[in-house]
């Protein structure tokens, strides 16, 4: 008789790229079920996110925008992200919105507070816009805008660590453009109140127009109360006059604007979804 020889089995697959395998097809299925609402029907997109700067004659502020929506592009893939300014700069608000139809929007104010802007202009563009728009909170008092200006601080020299003697004679003045609007310096003073509790020193706030004290004024009576190494810290969201003028004021260090640090692109997103998911948020 001949010898008969057992069948050899295919070698089996690795343990470690059959765990991949099915890794990949739950990342797989996870992404596809994310595309549809729980009725079985596609997912709508999600509300395009409409960047509201104010506009300025500084060639440098409209740069320092168009970087920061490139950051949260790369920060969301996939959300549409739209630029529009009140004023001076093109694209406005008013075309960017008739641009986008009947696409529904969040409009993100790149301001630092409530005032005429916030509760006046953008919110009259958004009533006249075709599609459902919102329109978010601006974004401060927040502590990545904290966090940001801390940061910008540090570039300008700010010392990480303070023996107690120089902490002593250490003071801030946070410089931000100023307005008429009672909400907006109470926002700015808890800004100034939030920086003071990172920083571990006294922080002013003070104000390039439309509002008191001027930043000389507070730098000066921060000298008078013996605090001799004073620096502007500066809370506006892009290079400009406003300030170039504040920075002019220091008597030691004044640090960049905000610009696009990348907590201000996180911010602006952490924005747009709080809006998204409050219902009471301003809706036209």
């Amino acid at each position: 008789m001949t010898a008969s020889h057992p069948s050899h089995p295919e070698p089996l697959a690795p343990l470690d790229s059959t765990a991949h395998l099915m890794h990949g097809i739950g990342d797989e299925t996870a992404r596809r079920l994310r595309l549809l609402s729980p009725l079985g029907g596609r997912r709508p997109a999600p509300p395009a996110l409409v960047l509201v700067a104010h506009g300025s004659r500084d060639p440098r502020a409209l740069r320092t925008v168009r970087t920061l929506c490139e950051r949260i592009r790369d920060l969301r893939p996939g959300l549409p992200v739209h630029l529009g300014h009140i004023e001076l700069n093109e694209p406005l608000l008013a075309d960017t919105l008739a641009a986008l139809g009947g696409t529904p929007a969040v409009l993100v104010p790149l301001l630092l507070s409530r005032g005429y802007h916030v509760k006046h202009d953008i919110p009259g563009a958004a009533a006249a816009a075709q599609a459902r728009t919102r329109v978010s909170a601006p974004l401060g008092p927040h502590p990545l805008l904290v966090e940001t200006l801390y940061d910008r601080l540090l570039e300008a020299g700010w010392p990480a660590a303070m023996d107690p003697a120089a902490r002593r004679a250490s003071a801030v003045v946070l410089a931000a453009a100023g307005s008429r609007d009672p909400d907006s310096a109470d926002d700015t003073r808890r800004t100034a109140r939030l920086l003071a509790d990172r920083l571990g020193v006294p922080v002013v706030p003070a104000y390039a127009s439309a509002a008191a004290p001027t930043v000389p004024t507070a730098v000066r009576a921060l000298t008078a109360r013996g605090r001799h190494r004073v620096a502007i810290a500066s809370c506006f969201t892009a290079p400009g006059r406003f300030a170039t003028q504040c920075a002019g004021a220091a008597p030691w260090i004044a640090s960049a604007p905000l610009g696009a640090h990348p907590a201000m692109a996180r911010l602006i997103l952490r924005r747009y979804e709080e809006s998204r998911a409050t219902r009471g948020a301003t809706a036209a």
